[in-house]
């Protein structure tokens, strides 16, 4: 799940060498990622394989999965599997893991009887352990360090020391050296084409199952390319993470982490949703929405993501698909903090005054209701605004200025907040102080201490997580990771921004083919490193008078209390503990809306309890009255 400390693991790229920060506090510096000197050439094949995925192999996969059943499937990858035993069995041995050599013995031979040649794996099911090993893995633990990040053709992402693995790991499967490839042992060429071909067939079958994620995946961030160079740094590393948990843990960022159990239920959910853009009147350009419509007229909810999530993010599809069978139709819209919206919707360079980010959402969120209105004459009911997190704060901002906006702009019915933050200077200060976490740590060992956290994260990507596994992460590593997501959130605002307006304020270039220098300086910046060097220079030259506090004001739900407090329609849902909270914010939540407007959940810190049915009740119950078709029986329906 490339939720949120998933993506906090994937999504690194090293401070650069240790650097102080700009702002007054000590930098963090990360672990650094296997050096990228080919960046120009990794990107070409990275697109190039990004392109295979998107036009060959997922739209072929779903006839794959038609025709092949998904129990055929599962025994094709295990077939092939079994036969690269004698590669893990060498890899085992050369390793000195003699207990994974016993064990991947005792699979084979137990998969090649009973499991009648592999296709089963019944080793599984007698527990007994795999032991995975490759020569990769082996020249690494020989001594040998990665010199350089490969991107390949076809089989994606390694490195110098892994490629050469790789072709040692060929050498050593045995299907190049038994029938049918013998009958063409005197064509070289031929044979080798017959062993690549069977190869990229059971490539292909294993693909089939995980390409809608991962074609999902790159399109919801903004450079899935350095999040995968980073995270293959740490994938591939050969140290063993230490899960104890060392020092007191924090409740409120422990549930934070546990959002990653929120997520879709229907694997074919993502899929149905269909993709089209509207063109923006005051940027000329086309911003891409997702949408999910009930075969009926139904009530329809428009949701809008946190700080610098994108329509296709995980919590987004998972509230689509939550509405969606309860009988509402459901659209997807990124964040005015994403650089999809950014660059097509927004009319100023960066996101920062929440009087123009709010604006810009709500023409957006104008212009696709009209355009689903031509398409689906009929089928919209009563509207709905959903946004969690900073979809919620803006969501908010919309609904108090309903009065006074624009006769023509889309008035709703319903505005849903979940977990929304009420001042946003403390939000992001928050974020910064969690960032910087690891400080607590003694220097001679926060830099171990910080890759052991992110080998926890690769140890766990590998698991299937559900709401019952326990996370193993500290106070500081939990505040960390929390804080290290956001804080690349950031990085592609920065980079978005000065992509499309640059203020000269970095010294890197800013080139899409070589990204590495510019985000290396980019994270030395923290949010309020944002706003001050940023965001207050941009408004002071579009004439906004005393900017700082003019931001500060704007972007503080209080002043815009009296509109708040006129729409009966508004529905709050937050946590006791969420860290973006302080009890005056609480306080004044209460003070604001009626009893039956706002509900409060004593745990769940930031977002770490959707995955609650009670919560998830309490959304849906949020919509109330708004006279939803019956559930749909199958999520996302045919038009």
């Amino acid at each position: 799940m490339l939720s949120l400390f998933l993506l906090s693991f994937a999504r690194g790229q090293a401070a650069a060498d240790g650097a102080a920060s700009p702002h007054a506090l000590p930098a963090v510096v990360l672990p650094k990622s296997v050096p990228d000197p080919i960046e120009p050439v990794n990107r070409v094949m990275w697109a190039f394989n990004r392109g295979l995925m998107k036009d060959v192999v997922k739209p072929t996969s779903r006839v794959y999965r038609f025709v092949v059943v998904k129990p055929v499937r599962t025994g094709i990858g295990n077939f092939g599997k079994n036969l690269t035993y004698p590669g893990r069995l060498i890899n085992n041995l050369l390793q000195g893991k003699w207990t994974g050599a016993r064990d991947e013995s005792y699979r084979f031979v137990c998969n090649t009887t009973v499991g009648v040649a592999g296709f089963w794996d019944v080793a599984a099911k007698w527990n007994i352990q795999k032991s995975d090993a490759d020569f990769g893995q082996t020249f690494g633990q020989w001594g040998w360090n990665p010199n350089f990040y490969l991107m390949l053709p076809f089989f994606g992402p390694s490195n110098d020391r892994d490629a050469v693995g790789l072709g040692a790991d060929t050498a050593a499967n045995p299907l190049i050296y038994i029938a049918p490839y013998k009958l063409v042992a005197n064509d070289p060429l031929t044979y080798l084409g017959a062993y690549t071909y069977f190869s990229y067939v059971v490539m292909y079958n294993n693909d089939a199952d995980t390409v809608d994620e991962s074609v999902r995946f790159s399109q919801a961030e903004m450079d899935p390319y350095s999040e995968i160079q980073y995270a293959w740094t740490f994938a591939r590393k050969n140290r063993v993470a230490d899960f104890q948990v060392r020092g007191k843990t924090d409740e409120a960022s422990l549930e934070t982490l546990e959002s990653v159990f929120f997520t879709y239920k229907d694997p074919e959910f993502p899929g149905r949703g269909k993709t089209r853009s509207v063109a923006i009147p005051a940027t000329g350009r086309r911003l891409k929405f997702t949408y999910w419509l009930q075969p009926g007229k139904a009530p329809i909810v428009y949701i809008v993501p946190g700080l610098g999530s994108h329509r296709l993010a995980e919590t987004s599809l998972a509230l689509a698909e939550l509405v969606y069978k309860n009988g509402f139709s459901a659209v997807s819209i990124s964040s005015p903090f994403n650089a999809e919206f950014m660059e097509s919707a927004s009319t100023a360079a960066m996101p920062a005054y929440l009087p123009v980010d709010g604006h810009d959402l709500h023409v957006a969120l104008t212009e696709v209701d009209h355009r689903l209105s031509k398409l689906y004459p009929g089928r919209l009911g009563e509207k709905a605004l959903m946004g969690y997190s900073m979809g919620a704060f803006d969501s908010l901002y919309v609904a108090a200025t309903e009065p006074t906006n624009h006769l023509t702009l889309l008035k709703f019915d319903r505005y849903v907040a979940i977990n929304t933050p009420v001042r946003l200077l403390h939000g992001v200060s928050k974020l910064d102080e969690f960032y910087q976490a690891p400080l607590a740590w003694p220097d001679t060992e926060r830099t171990d201490n910080i890759e052991n956290t992110f080998m926890k994260v690769a140890a766990l990507s590998k698991d299937k997580l559900t709401p019952q596994t326990s996370l193993p992460f500290s106070a500081i590593e939990s505040k960390f990771l929390i804080g290290l997501s956001f804080r690349f959130s950031l990085r592609d605002i920065i980079f978005s921004s000065q992509r499309r307006n640059n203020q000269g304020v970095l010294r890197r270039p800013i080139w899409d083919f070589r990204r590495e220098p510019v985000y290396r300086e980019i994270l030395k910046y923290s949010y309020q490193d944002y706003l001050t060097k940023f965001a207050v220079p941009y408004y002071q030259a579009r004439g906004l008078a005393t900017p700082g506090e003019t931001l500060e004001r704007g972007g503080d739900l209080r002043t815009y209390g009296a509109g708040l407090r006129a729409n009966s329609g508004i529905r709050i849902i937050v946590n006791q503990n969420d860290f973006l909270l302080e009890d005056e914010d609480l306080a004044w939540l209460h003070a604001t809306f009626a009893p039956e407007q706002v509900t409060v959940f004593p745990q769940g810190g930031h977002l770490g309890n959707l995955s609650n049915p009670a919560v998830q009740k309490t959304i849906v119950e949020a919509l109330g009255g708004m006279k939803p078709s019956p559930p749909a029986i199958h999520p996302g329906g045919k038009e």
